[in-house]
């Protein structure tokens, strides 16, 4: 029943990882993800026709959509307070990066996914809506609502954007 499914792992797995980390921001998430949706894909891996990446990054949005509609998203326990710096500090770059990447979470699972796989994955609006299961103003709509919430987050305002690397 194999027919190039652990040949697929082997390649993409790593990218599936990655995809789903800047989903959920969670290592061990992103790998529960991953293997969820290699699971889901592989009992139906017979009747997948064309590229499979379509059909695994859809299960792995749509997972993730289920999981975070589930998940309690009060209070995080800290050891201590984040500490504040100097945006002109060159030391900056990386309390610029996870104020982004808060951003970013803050965003709507259907939004985080529409950033991530645009700028991240590199993927097309076309390509963005056949993943989600949308119109491709659908995917416009919710980059557009997206990208508004981002340039108005008090936290990354003031930030250098250029300095900010992937």
């Amino acid at each position: 029943m194999d027919d190039g499914f652990a040949e697929y792992v082997a390649h993409r797995h790593l990218r599936l990882c990655r995809m789903a980390y800047l989903l959920s921001r969670d290592w061990g998430a992103a790998e529960d993800l991953v293997q969820t949706a290699l699971a889901k894909a592989w009992t139906v891996w017979q009747r997948i026709e064309g590229d499979p990446d379509r059909y695994v990054y859809r299960i792995i949005v749509n997972t993730h959509a289920s999981w975070w509609r589930r998940r309690w998203r009060g209070e995080v326990p800290t050891e201590s307070l984040p500490e504040t710096a100097d945006p002109r500090d060159p030391a900056t770059e990386v309390d610029d990066q996870v104020a982004l990447w808060g951003a970013i979470g803050a965003l709507s699972p259907r939004q985080r996914a529409v950033i991530v796989l645009h700028y991240f994955e590199g993927r097309t609006l076309a390509q963005i809506a056949d993943i989600v299961g949308c119109s491709i103003g659908a995917v416009k709509s919710q980059l557009s609502r997206a990208l508004t919430r981002l340039r108005v987050d008090p936290d990354i305002q003031t930030m250098n954007l250029e300095r900010v690397q992937r």
